[in-house]
């Protein structure tokens, strides 16, 4: 084997080429951080292929359109203008210098993660895999999937029996692997992306200081970690973070509705202390494509070593619980009205998994409008972002959005997801009854309304 020093070869190539904006870089999966991702890339002017399974989307982002809510026709073109391409043709993988996964890491039906996507797309990129290239992990998972998942499949199955670099040792035969986490934030419009510092672990010094040039081409701060697996545990930990510190909201909301004490209140009283405080808020459940999923696969992957997250587990508990208590909210709150849940109407607001967004991933509405139906109730649905919902991995509802025109002939409003087109006074004054899970009725008093 014909071993340089890193210095000597692509090491070195790959830096200069993002340096002069002459790398190709390929992003497989063209979701809600793929596709972000790919608009970053052309905004800097380089050559981006963005590569997908699902043919419709393909077809939609060749034609300059987008299927994205926050992210315009006008965004799609300009990045097509500047060279960016959608395809479902694997091959052309062996043309890119950096290869970005950004697949999805579900949740099975015994809450084990769901690694599918990540050894299907490995299976695609190692026939095409070629010397030099950059591979870089971003879908959330336990730490050690890098190293002892993707890798081996890569390593495995390539036509010219290639190796991941280690050791910083750099030759012919050799790939570079890295991970780094995404960090999304669908709705966000506070950071922009660019600004949100990215983590990245090469499967060493050389991966990762080739990762890093990929990423520095177009975030504003890298911050490089000893490992893939030091990455891997840093994006669980920020999620795990919100998810045991919602748990504790959430706990803190069912105390306080029983002692006749407002959460909301106090967690705005609690924030104006200026430290040692950061305001968590209390819901219907939790929803989107990390919280409710991350705790879950560090503690299957700690069992592994004997270890039980204890404290993880618990919060998973309880934010898995919250559906099952506006579901019980809902019927105490028909029952005072001499009602049953059971054939009566229901109109559920907001299908997203928060406000003002097109993201139905773990969201916790799916949950509550299949428990309704399941105990007899009428369900109906509006959000502004979904005039049709069909089915999902979790969900088969097939249900239209319906209007606002008519609230009276609905037994119960619920307000799940409080987006701001809804006008939450008009709302009140016009339903029988509404159960409010988000605070959206904030500093309104009515005889018809029940935060729960």
């Amino acid at each position: 084997m014909n071993t340089r020093p890193v210095s000597a070869n692509h090491a070195t190539e790959l830096p200069a080429r993002i340096g002069k904006r002459e790398a190709q870089v390929g992003i497989i999966g063209l979701g809600y951080v793929g596709l972000p991702l790919a608009l970053l890339y052309s905004e800097q002017k380089f050559r981006v292929t963005g590569f997908d399974i699902d043919k419709r989307k393909v077809d939609v982002l060749n034609t300059g359109g987008s299927y994205i809510h926050r992210i315009t026709t006008t965004e799609i073109q300009g990045a097509r203008s500047a060279g960016f391409s959608a395809t479902s043709e694997y091959g052309k993988l062996s043309e890119m210098d950096a290869i970005i996964i950004c697949v999805p890491t579900p949740l099975n039906e015994y809450h084990e993660p769901d690694l599918s996507y990540i050894t299907d797309t490995a299976h695609a990129i190692a026939p095409h895999l070629r010397s030099g290239q950059l591979v870089i992990l971003e879908s959330t998972t336990y730490p050690g999937t890098t190293e002892e998942v993707l890798v081996p499949i890569l390593e495995k199955e390539n036509r010219h029996g290639l190796k991941a670099a280690r050791r910083d040792l750099s030759s012919d035969t050799d790939f570079y692997v890295a991970f780094s986490p995404e960090r999304e934030d669908p709705g966000n419009t506070s950071v922009a992306r660019r600004d949100i510092p990215k983590v990245v672990g090469g499967l060493d010094t050389q991966a990762s200081e080739m990762a890093a040039a990929v990423y520095g081409a177009i975030f504003n701060r890298v911050v490089p970690v000893s490992s893939p697996g030091a990455a891997e545990m840093t994006k669980l930990l920020e999620n795990i973070y919100r998810c045991v510190n919602i748990a504790l909201v959430n706990e803190l909301k069912m105390l306080c509705l029983r002692m006749g004490l407002d959460i909301w209140e106090i967690i705005d009283a609690a924030s104006t202390k200026p430290f040692g405080f950061h305001p968590f808020y209390p819901g219907p459940g939790l929803g989107g494509h990390c919280i409710p999923v991350d705790p879950f696969y560090l503690s299957w992957k700690a069992k592994e070593w004997d270890f039980r997250t204890r404290f993880i587990e618990l919060a998973g508990e309880i934010n898995i619980a919250m559906p099952y208590h506006v579901i019980a909210s809902v019927v105490t709150a028909l029952n005072q009205r001499k009602k049953a849940l059971n054939g009566s109407k229901v109109l559920v607001l907001g299908l997203a998994y928060k406000r003002d967004i097109d993201d139905l991933r773990e969201s916790p509405s799916l949950t509550i409008i299949e428990l309704l139906q399941r105990e007899g109730a009428q369900v109906s649905y509006n959000d502004p972002y979904f005039p049709t919902v069909g089915r999902g991995r979790k969900y088969d509802l097939h249900m239209t959005c319906a209007p606002l025109d008519n609230l009276k002939q609905y037994d119960c409003v619920l307000i799940v997801t409080d987006h701001s087109d809804y006008d939450y006074r008009r709302i009140v004054n016009e339903s029988q009854l509404v159960v409010d899970t988000r605070n959206a009725t904030k500093g309104m008093k009515s005889a018809n309304l029940v935060r729960c």
